[in-house]
């Protein structure tokens, strides 16, 4: 082991600390980072993750999505739309492949070129 981890500290919070620490932030007691730094807490990930682990999730910013009926049914017939272009796209690509086969094919049998220059 080399002496930069030997020398590392790794700290380990119990659950009641952890507890104590969340419950002050959700009073409003604290704020995340008032509480990192009185507490000589690493870093706020480490907090937002006992948020998570321990907390009530409503101070943790949420993003939701309000939509009207009109513009659900608008998504929805998009991405329909969107399945049936790519379903074409296939179709299209398939055809230009066998066209192309027939091409080849008719080229090899009857000596014909039938790609226009």
């Amino acid at each position: 082991m080399s002496d930069a981890l030997a020398n590392r500290i790794f700290k380990r919070y119990s659950q009641s600390f952890k507890q104590k620490v969340v419950g002050e932030i959700e009073s409003g007691i604290l704020t995340i980072d008032q509480a990192q730094k009185l507490y000589r807490i690493g870093s706020n990930s480490t907090i937002r993750n006992w948020l998570k682990q321990v907390g009530k999730n409503h101070l943790i910013a949420q993003q939701v999505r309000i939509e009207t009926t009109d513009e659900v049914n608008q998504l929805k017939q998009l991405t329909a739309d969107k399945q049936q272009l790519e379903s074409a796209l296939a179709q299209a690509h398939l055809k230009i492949a066998a066209l192309e086969s027939q091409i080849c094919q008719a080229k090899k049998q009857f000596g014909i070129d039938l790609k226009k220059k």
